[in-house]
């Protein structure tokens, strides 16, 4: 899984940034389609992924599920820490993945948050716990009649998008991204130099009071010394040897 100190690198950077690193990469679509922040007020989530499926309801495979503490999404429970969020994949945008007294766990144990393509119940109750929550909506309906746990621990689909167990996940208020371990330094690299861009890019246009498409947007990779862009960070010290947006300078 992703290292505490990448994981650190991948949170300090917007889902923006992330998800433009990976496209540069040419990796597949990484963002949590439907998981939208519950709270605005809430906080950045960075976390490593603790996956969870659900299933149909059907009555034999709710009789064969394992009860009580050894059912599947109290396993999932167990493994979230400070750094560990629960990411659940429901059968519908609709359907609750849990509520109060379930998530009441997730809070003791500090988990870093929530992501579901699903939906949540009891919101004004989530809104005193202490981590962030990424849903579709929210609903009052119980989940069993639509569903059930089924699996701890494996790759699931979540909003259009494969998550593995240890992947990086970030969430802003933009919505969520999923960085897979084999390409995270990569993609940290290519946000954090898409960011350095991005600052002095914004730094000039506020002073200059002009129209963006001076210097934006611009291609990660693609950036040439002569042009207006790549002139302005020479002058702000961003140059080819210390940038790796300029032509020629990635090692991806």
């Amino acid at each position: 899984s992703v290292s505490d100190a990448l994981l650190g690198r991948l949170g300090a950077l917007s889902t923006q940034s992330l998800i433009d690193g990976l496209w540069t990469l040419g990796w597949p679509t990484s963002h949590i389609a439907g998981a939208r922040p519950l709270f605005p007020e809430q906080r950045k989530l960075v976390g490593r992924a603790v996956t969870l499926r659900f299933v149909p309801q059907r009555p034999d495979i709710a009789a064969d599920k394992p009860k009580g503490e050894l059912s599947p999404e109290y396993v999932a429970f167990e493994q979230c820490g400070p750094m560990d969020c629960l990411v659940a994949s429901a059968v519908g945008p609709w359907e609750s993945i849990g509520g109060d007294i379930k998530f009441l766990r997730l809070a003791q144990l500090q988990c870093a948050g929530v992501v579901t393509d699903g939906s949540v119940r009891d919101t004004d109750e989530l809104l005193h716990y202490s981590f962030p929550v990424f849903s579709h909506s929210t609903t009052p309906r119980q989940g069993p009649h639509a569903h059930q746990p089924w699996e701890a621990g494996g790759v699931i689909s979540c909003g259009g998008v494969a998550v593995r167990p240890g992947d990086a996940v970030v969430g802003d208020q933009d919505g969520v991204v999923v960085i897979a371990e084999a390409v995270a330094g990569k993609v940290a690299a290519i946000a954090e130099g898409r960011e350095r861009v991005e600052e002095v890019v914004k730094e000039a246009l506020q002073n200059e009071r002009g129209s963006p498409g001076k210097y934006y947007p611009f291609v990660t990779g693609k950036i040439t010394p002569k042009s207006a862009l790549g002139q302005l960070l020479i002058r702000h010290g961003v140059t080819p040897e210390n940038c790796n947006q300029f032509e020629g300078s990635g090692d991806w």
